[in-house]
C-alpha cells in the first residue's frame, strides 16, 4: 500500500494473460496484484503473449474489462515471439513504453477539452513526374509543438508534409504533398479547432503547368512558369470562428520582425512565431530554436532553447493569451 501511495502512474509491461485476468477481476495474491490493486493513479498495460492466446475471446473480454475501469491498453507489436511463433503479441519496444508514459504523466493537462491543429514539414510541387520543387523545411518544429499539444491533453490533429521523422502517437495524423493538398486539408478541418498553428512551410509558388513525361534537358536554358499557391493563413485569418486562435509562423533573413509584424497585420491572426534562418541555432534541420513570439501589443523573444522547450513556452503563452479573446 505504502508503494501503491507514491506511484504517479503503474505500467504492467509485459503482461502475461495470467495477471491481466487476475487484474480485471481484482485477485491481489502476489507482491504486483495486490500493489497495482491499492494505486489509484493512471493504468498502463502492455500484453505480451503468443497470439493465439492474445487474441482468445477471454483474454480480449479480460482486456475490455480494464479498459472500462480506467486502464489504458498498449497494443502489443507483431514479429517474431518467444515461442518460435511469428505474430501479435511482441512487448513493444522501450521507446514506445516511454512514450505512453510520458504521455500520461509528463505534464499538466492543462489543454485538456481543446482542439488543436498543427501544420507541419515542407510541401513538394511536382514539375514532372521525378522532380518537384520544395524547401528545406524537416518538419522538427511542427511535430514538437503537435506532441506538446497532446502531452498537455489536447485533441491534436498534425497536417504533415513529407518528412523523415517518426509519425507521432496520441493524435491524428494527416499526410499531404503539395501546398494545395494542405489547403484543402487545414480548411476541411479548421471549423472545429480551437488553436490552429501554422508551422508548415508552405510553398508560395507551384508550376503552372506539370509534365506528363520526364522533361528531358537541352543544350538551351529553362524557364518554369510558377503561379500563385493559396494563401492558407490568410485564409484562416478571414474565416475564423469565435474564440479561435491563430498562430503562425515566419522565417526570415532580413528585417524579421518588421516582415512579422506585417504579416501578423495582413493575415489578421494573433500571434506570429518568428525566427532568422541566419541566426546559430535557429532554422532547419537542428534540434533547436530561437523563437519571436509576435502579437498586437508586442513582441517576447524567447532564448535559445530545444524545439520541445520552445513547443511548450509557445502553447503556454498561447494559452495565457487565448483566455484574454
Amino acid at each position: 500500500v505504502s508503494l501503491a501511495k507514491r506511484a504517479d502512474v503503474v505500467m504492467v509491461a509485459p503482461a502475461t494473460a495470467n495477471v491481466i485476468a487476475k487484474l480485471a477481476h481484482g485477485i491481489a495474491d502476489d507482491m504486483l496484484t495486490t500493489t497495482v490493486l491499492a494505486c489509484d493513479c493512471p493504468k498502463l498495460i502492455s500484453p505480451a503473449m503468443n497470439t493465439r492466446m492474445y487474441e482468445n475471446p477471454v483474454t480480449k473480454d479480460n482486456l475490455d474489462t480494464l479498459r472500462k475501469y480506467g486502464w489504458q491498453v498498449v497494443e502489443p507489436a507483431s514479429g517474431y515471439l518467444a515461442c518460435g511463433d511469428t505474430g501479435k503479441g511482441k512487448l513493444p519496444e522501450p521507446e514506445v513504453l516511454l512514450d505512453w508514459l510520458l504521455q500520461t504523466c509528463a505534464y499538466e493537462k492543462d489543454m485538456e477539452g481543446l482542439r488543436v491543429l498543427v501544420t507541419a514539414g515542407p510541401t513538394q510541387e511536382s514539375l514532372d513526374p521525378v522532380r518537384y520543387l520544395t524547401n528545406h523545411s524537416t518538419g522538427k518544429m511542427g511535430y514538437a509543438i503537435a506532441k506538446a499539444a497532446a502531452r498537455r491533453g489536447a485533441t491534436v490533429t498534425l497536417v504533415s508534409g513529407p518528412t523523415a521523422l517518426e509519425k507521432p502517437r496520441f493524435m491524428e495524423v494527416v499526410d499531404i504533398v503539395s501546398a494545395a493538398d494542405m489547403f484543402r486539408e487545414v480548411t476541411n478541418r479548421a471549423p472545429e479547432q480551437d488553436i490552429i498553428i501554422k508551422a508548415a512551410a508552405v510553398a508560395d509558388y507551384t508550376p503552372a503547368q506539370v509534365a506528363g513525361d520526364k522533361l528531358k534537358k537541352s543544350d538551351a536554358d529553362m524557364s518554369i512558369p510558377l503561379v500563385r499557391t493559396q494563401d492558407i493563413l490568410a485564409w484562416l485569418g478571414e474565416h475564423r470562428q469565435k474564440g479561435q486562435f491563430l498562430c503562425g509562423f515566419s522565417m526570415e533573413t532580413r528585417d524579421m520582425l518588421e516582415n512579422s509584424r506585417k504579416k501578423l497585420q495582413k493575415k489578421h491572426v494573433d500571434m506570429i512565431a518568428a525566427n532568422n534562418v541566419k541566426e546559430q541555432g535557429a532554422g532547419f534541420a537542428v534540434d533547436t530554436n530561437l523563437l519571436t513570439l509576435i502579437t498586437a501589443d508586442g513582441e517576447r523573444a524567447l532564448p535559445l532553447m530545444s524545439k520541445e522547450e520552445a513547443a511548450h513556452a509557445l502553447l503556454t503563452e498561447i494559452l495565457a493569451r487565448r483566455e484574454k479573446l
